[in-house]
């Protein structure tokens, strides 16, 4: 795909970390370039683990320091939302503890730096064009935004990141990246950033911890406070626009979309219709216990809530009519209902529909139950 969502998100990543050859994440496929390029990468690991003194393992490259750098990456050019699991995720895997309060401290210090769908106009190609992965980790480097002092497979040190791969006369060869952008409406400089920050933050409040991705929010729309609409399916949410139900301002809930209710399936239904309804003029936002990934736009969305439903979250008590305020600015998520008549309120039991029966998920059953919450990155090995 060429949007900036969680697939190519993944690729921005891994390449800051040192585990792809320079300039590697983006060429398009079946092109000479690109072939180069794999054989170029099964030459490159051969060597890495045959050839004497130049044994250089994942163990020794992922650390703290690539882990870091992985975050302010993703901040610095908006990327997807699912990256805040992953990263936690993997990142555990190598014994390195972070949570969504880190990808909030460092969007606080991370400038936005490109504009690429959903987040801008443009796709990965333009971005390319603009000058790419080499120019983004120059502008990084340069400002003292990563960390250069990293292990890669090519070598020690991200300068080796700054040049871009180029055939001439059929031979790969890396080159020095262009100067400056050659499209500063898709990449520019620290210097003056598309925003200050890299536009993620953590909401907190009586419903628990939760991520938004304000990068791409319209001016005016980070503060909402409205009525709770509650769905427990993006298809009731869909059925319910659909008769025209939702022509008001309000808050849509859609709970039991965690990683141990239904293992986190893509919202991406969801966008599009609340996308409708702002436009004609409502104020709408939305809070949930799963995930947007890179369909995370222009509506403001509490994602990744913890605790989620099936496990005793706030967001289980939540009934049509109670009023939310979710403030962007100030990362507030709070459900304002009298905190005894919460009390008093019953969790509201998971139905699973009848079309989720005979899918798989009888099978993967087992890894649902052992799932942590998504903010320990949605994962079965560890909690």
């Amino acid at each position: 795909c060429t949007f900036f969502g969680t697939a190519n998100s993944n690729q921005l990543v891994v390449e800051v970390m040192g585990l792809h050859l320079p300039g590697a994440s983006f060429i398009a496929p079946n092109t000479e370039l690109r072939e180069e390029l794999t054989k170029a990468a099964a030459r490159q690991a051969t060597r890495l683990t045959q050839q004497s003194g130049n044994y250089m393992p994942i163990g020794k490259m992922v650390d703290e320091r690539s882990v870091v750098n992985a975050i302010v990456a993703l901040l610095a050019t908006g990327g997807s939302t699912n990256l805040t699991m992953h990263i936690i995720a993997f990142a555990k895997a190598a014994g390195i503890i972070i949570n969504f309060q880190d990808f909030n401290d460092l969007s606080e210090a991370v400038p936005l730096l490109t504009r690429i769908y959903p987040n801008g106009h443009a796709d990965i190609n333009q971005f390319q064009e603009a000058g790419g992965m080499a120019l983004l980790f120059k502008e990084l480097i340069e400002n003292g935004l990563v960390h250069e002092d990293v292990e890669t497979i090519c070598g020690r040190g991200l300068s080796l990141y700054t040049k871009k791969p180029v055939l001439e006369q059929g031979e790969l060869k890396w080159v020095d990246c262009v100067e400056a952008s050659l499209d500063e409406t898709v990449i520019t400089t620290a210097a003056k950033p598309f925003k200050k920050d890299g536009g993620l933050r953590i909401m907190k409040g009586n419903l628990g911890s939760a991520v938004i991705k304000t990068s791409s929010l319209r001016e005016g729309s980070f503060v909402i406070k409205a009525p709770a609409v509650v769905f427990e399916d993006q298809h009731e949410l869909q059925t319910a626009f659909d008769a025209g139900e939702l022509e008001k301002d309000f808050i849509a809930v859609v709970r039991f979309q965690g990683p141990k209710a239904r293992g986190m399936p893509e919202l991406h239904k969801l966008t599009p219709l609340l996308g409708v309804l702002q436009d004609k003029g409502f104020k709408v936002a939305l809070v949930t216990d799963g995930r947007m990934s890179g369909a995370s736009g222009k509506v403001p969305a509490a994602i990744h809530l913890c605790p989620e439903a099936l496990d005793g979250g706030l967001i289980a008590k939540i009934k049509d009519g109670d009023m939310i305020n979710l403030d962007g600015e100030t990362g507030d998520l709070t459900l304002l209902v009298d905190s005894q008549e919460l009390a008093a309120r019953e969790l509201a039991s998971f139905q699973v529909n009848g079309h989720h029966q005979g899918m798989g998920r009888e099978i993967f059953g087992f890894m649902r139950r052992n799932l942590s919450s998504a903010e320990t990155g949605a994962c079965s090995l560890f909690d």
